[in-house]
């Protein structure tokens, strides 16, 4: 089967990642940081970047109609024509981007990091619009440069300007570099790093360096994960007079969402992913084999056990509680603008302003509560920026309308059964995926692929855990990668049903199997394009604008 374009996407030189910091500085170097935050209006979004000139032979005004004519002609082929307009642009007018997105009266929020990026940049963009702003976003997960090019042609007629207040947008961490050497973005929110495609990105050091480039180039308001020790040293090379804010969780939750260095120095799977019982803000352990019974119940509608987080306010400099190894918290003595409190079945509460604020959510997942702490902290600066006030009761309404995005978390009715698509592509997002969504009571499929857009090397599997499959087994493993993920679940003893590597034929026979059963199918990337295009045969999927 032909691969769509966003599952195998174009090299860029200008955003190859390079192991060496030397190199890397030589390819990503952002531009110098001594700018200051500009004032909303035109151009606002492109600061000092130098705006590349078009090609002497080519009229600009054309650009839109090329564009979408290779957009046309990548469908037509059967590919998903999220890239080679971009790719087609670039050539013709390299000035496109920067010239579009530079007539913003309030420029561009940039979100980059290893894991979350999609669903916090479709939170962002769909709050944004609930709260009255008219919003350009990328909300395919294109998340090249290409990609947001492709997606402004659907956006743009060539005649008048982009129709939009703000641009939010998802860039990959190496791509983000390549964007803001075209634009400065007026907001950046840096979510997390973790090790993921180090086939691509090299070590982990060297992602934050990337992501370095873009606190340098933001020229408002850079949004810093405050639990992630990687990125909140990114506030050293954040320039003057650009603000710095933090999204956080309150101590007693930090054991439920570790980082980079706590997956890879303790054993997880006796602490945050399993084990647990949560009673009145308390974190204390409990038989190895049970999953947490907060997540459990967030994951599968449970009766409503919740994570609370003791502490109304956090005080500077004071000692986390951990349940997990982590190293020197400097970061904790930085003030939250937002805190995640509490957890539960679908609802939250946060911390905004000395005052706590809860709800109702339809996200997916434990790990997207706290991607919300994240959302509504570059959400409240915009909406500061604008000079729009809103109370956190109403930010509570917005993002209670967001729902999950393409892959990520999306549930589609197959045969009355519901079939939950979850994307995985790292230790941490698959572990956090098996603690909020249990096993019992649900068929299982795992689909793992190497396209580039996956990474090619599949070794982090070895570094999951994948002990709560033992119950219930897996029903089908497919994918490029089948046998290998066979095995790793062999050594884990976890049994599996049938493994087979035609991936279409695979997905069809898991998904009418078992009438009424529910299912959950964990799957990388392109395997989820491809999965989705397959179910888009049995029932009705939503276009996600790639993999038709």
């Amino acid at each position: 089967m032909a691969m769509n374009d966003e599952s195998r996407p174009e090299r860029d030189d200008g955003a190859r990642v390079v192991v060496d910091d030397g190199a890397v500085t030589a390819r990503a170097e952002a531009p110098a940081a001594t700018h200051a935050a500009k004032p909303a209006g035109p151009n606002a979004a492109g600061g000092s970047v130098q705006v590349p000139r078009g090609h002497w032979w080519w009229p600009s005004a054309l650009t839109p109609w090329a564009g979408r004519t290779a957009q046309w002609a990548s469908r037509l082929a059967g590919h998903g024509g999220s890239a080679l307009p971009g790719r087609v642009v670039e050539v013709l007018d390299p000035g496109f981007l920067a010239r579009t997105l530079g007539t913003l009266p309030y420029g561009v929020v940039l979100v980059s990091g290893t894991n979350g990026k999609t669903t916090t940049t479709r939170m962002v963009a769909l709050m944004l619009e609930q709260l009255g702003l008219k919003v350009f976003t990328n909300p395919t997960g294109s998340n090249f440069t290409r990609g947001v090019v492709s997606a402004l042609m659907g956006a743009i007629d060539g005649r008048r300007p982009l129709d939009a207040d703000i641009a939010v947008l998802e860039l990959d961490e190496a791509y983000a570099v390549h964007f803001v050497r075209q634009i400065r973005p007026r907001y950046s929110l840096l979510l997390n790093v973790m090790r993921d495609q180090l086939d691509r990105f090299g070590e982990i050091d060297n992602t934050a360096r990337l992501l370095g480039h873009v606190a340098q180039a933001t020229t408002g308001t850079v949004v810093l994960n405050r639990e992630d020790a990687r990125i909140a040293r990114l506030s050293e090379q954040v320039p003057d007079g650009t603000a710095v804010r933090y999204f956080g969780l309150v101590n007693s939750l930090r054991s439920y969402f570790p980082s980079d260095d706590d997956m890879h120095g303790t054993d997880i799977r006796r602490t945050a992913m399993s084990g647990t019982d949560v009673d009145d803000g308390a974190v204390d352990g409990a038989d190895d084999g049970a999953a947490s019974s907060a997540m459990a119940a967030f994951g599968a509608g449970g009766p409503g056990a919740s994570l609370s987080g003791a502490p109304s306010s956090l005080i500077p400099g004071e000692s986390p509680r951990l349940d997990v190894g982590r190293e020197a918290f400097a970061s904790t003595a930085q003030p939250a603008d937002v805190t995640l409190r509490r957890v539960g079945d679908h609802e939250a509460e946060f911390l905004i302003d000395g005052a706590t604020v809860g709800g109702r959510v339809r996200l997916e997942g434990i790990y997207n509560l706290f991607n919300a702490a994240a959302a509504l902290t570059v959400v409240r600066s915009v909406l500061a920026d604008a000079g729009r006030s809103v109370d956190g009761g109403r930010l509570m309404e917005a993002l209670a309308e967001v729902t999950p995005a393409f892959g990520r978390g999306e549930v589609i009715e197959v045969q009355g059964a519901p079939v939950e698509l979850l994307l995985v592509k790292n230790p941490m997002g698959f572990r956090l995926s098996l603690g909020s969504f249990p096993a019992p009571g649900h068929d299982t499929m795992i689909a793992i692929c190497d396209e580039y857009a996956d990474g090619r090397d599949m070794s982090w599997l070895w570094d999951v855990d994948f002990t709560s499959l033992r119950e219930t087994g897996v029903a089908m493993v497919s994918g490029t990668r089948a046998w290998d993920m066979a095995l790793r679940l062999g050594y884990d003893e976890v049994k599996v049903a049938r493994t087979d590597t035609d991936l279409e034929e695979s997905v069809e026979r898991f998904v009418t199997a078992n009438p009424g059963v529910p299912k959950h199918i964990y799957c990388t990337y392109t395997a989820m394009l491809r999965l989705r295009a397959r179910l888009a045969r049995l029932a009705d999927v939503a276009d996600a604008g790639v993999g038709r």
